[in-house]
């Protein structure tokens, strides 16, 4: 096909700030676009209430948009996942996470694709055009989400080629797919401004919280909220939609978040002097931020004036892992977390005897 001919699209719109960037966007390009929803009995339905509300935005400024909801809770009940299973919590931290994989709903996004590639089908046959099939995922879902992977899109598209007659009249729209949030918000403004809508209005009118409280309000820890905090913030923005929290302490707790992901997984270091427990000394025990393992105490601590916090020893039960590491150019021994071999710092053998030298990040306090 030729893409500069195609102004039929079809795409999911769930209500969170992806779909409702995408839907921003192909209608800005000039494109004449149905949306579906899907309500999969999700604990965050409040996402298409939202949808609904900016589809009555869009309309109150003469922007005409076909919305369909289609209700797979039945089906999708069947399957298991922290989103539509009662008993099994949302977790909360940085969205790349390994925990944020009970976030995953089996074969979603198959499923979904699946009903938008049918319809996309029919519009074709009953109004004989070439339809585009839009897709706002993108790359902060590669990690945790399979589904939304460019090459799973390349091979769904190939099989429902092979099984559909008039397929050739159908193509796939994945904007986003090498982008991030922040740059799906910078797309927003300027799809705002050219079609004259406020962009506060329209994302006040979204939601991204996997775990909203009862009157709708993002909770500000799941992994979605704190990708998306963090994408606001990079645009030098406060987000218009309502949190449990102030945005202030929102934002706060997305960067303790994005902080010690760097830290634990990416084996970052915190700056010299920043951290929490640089200059603590109460009396108590620490343990790994990432798995609860008792690591030190509070007895074991002293100020060494490196900038982080120290320690003589560890806690007998810590059984910390000691790694060769000749990073930088020095030859150093990493520690790591036994119990999820999360990053905590260094070891080093002092005239003065052993210094664990730990980002506080890393850690929790308890008093005694």
């Amino acid at each position: 096909m030729d893409g500069g001919a195609i102004i039929r699209s079809v795409m999911a719109f769930s209500g969170g700030m992806d779909s409702t960037g995408l839907l921003l966007r192909l209608l800005s390009d000039g494109h004449t676009v149905s949306c579906i929803s899907y309500d999969y009995g999700q604990k965050h339905r409040i996402e298409i209430e939202r949808a609904e509300k900016n589809i009555a935005y869009l309309s109150s400024h003469g922007i005409s948009v076909e919305h369909r909801v289609v209700n797979l809770s039945s089906a999708v009940g069947l399957l298991h996942s922290a989103l539509t299973t009662e008993d099994y919590q949302v977790p909360q931290g940085h969205y790349e996470e390994e925990q944020m994989k009970a976030t995953v709903v089996p074969n979603r996004n198959a499923i979904f694709t699946s009903i938008l590639y049918g319809y996309a089908l029919s519009i074709s046959i009953r109004e004989d055009t070439d339809v585009e099939i839009a897709l706002g995922v993108h790359s902060g879902d590669h990690t945790i989400y399979p589904d939304c992977r460019p090459e799973f899109y390349d091979s769904i598209t190939e099989s429902f080629a092979l099984g559909n007659w008039g397929s050739e009249r159908i193509s796939m729209n994945l904007p986003y797919i090498d982008l991030d949030k922040e740059a799906i918000l910078r797309d927003s403004l300027k799809s705002c401004e050219s079609l004259g809508l406020d962009f506060d209005t329209v994302f006040t009118n979204t939601n991204t919280s996997y775990n909203p409280d009862s009157e709708g309000r993002s909770s500000g820890n799941s992994g979605a909220d704190v990708e998306r905090i963090l994408a606001f913030h990079a645009i030098g923005r406060k987000d218009p939609v309502q949190y449990v929290d102030s945005w202030s302490e929102v934002l706060r707790g997305a960067l303790k978040s994005q902080l010690r992901f760097h830290v634990m997984k990416e084996n970052g270091t915190e700056r010299p002097f920043t951290g929490e427990y640089d200059s603590h000394y109460e009396d108590g025990k620490y343990y790994c931020a990432g798995c609860g393992r008792k690591l030190f105490v509070s007895d074991d601590k002293f100020d060494s004036g490196c900038g982080w916090p120290a320690f003589s020893r560890e806690a007998d039960e810590a059984q910390i892992i000691q790694i060769k590491d000749t990073s930088h150019g020095m030859n150093r021994i990493e520690v790591r977390c036994s119990g999820c071999d999360s990053h905590l710092g260094h070891l080093f053998h002092e005239s003065r005897g052993p210094r664990y030298c730990i980002n506080s990040i890393c850690l929790n306090f308890e008093r005694d």
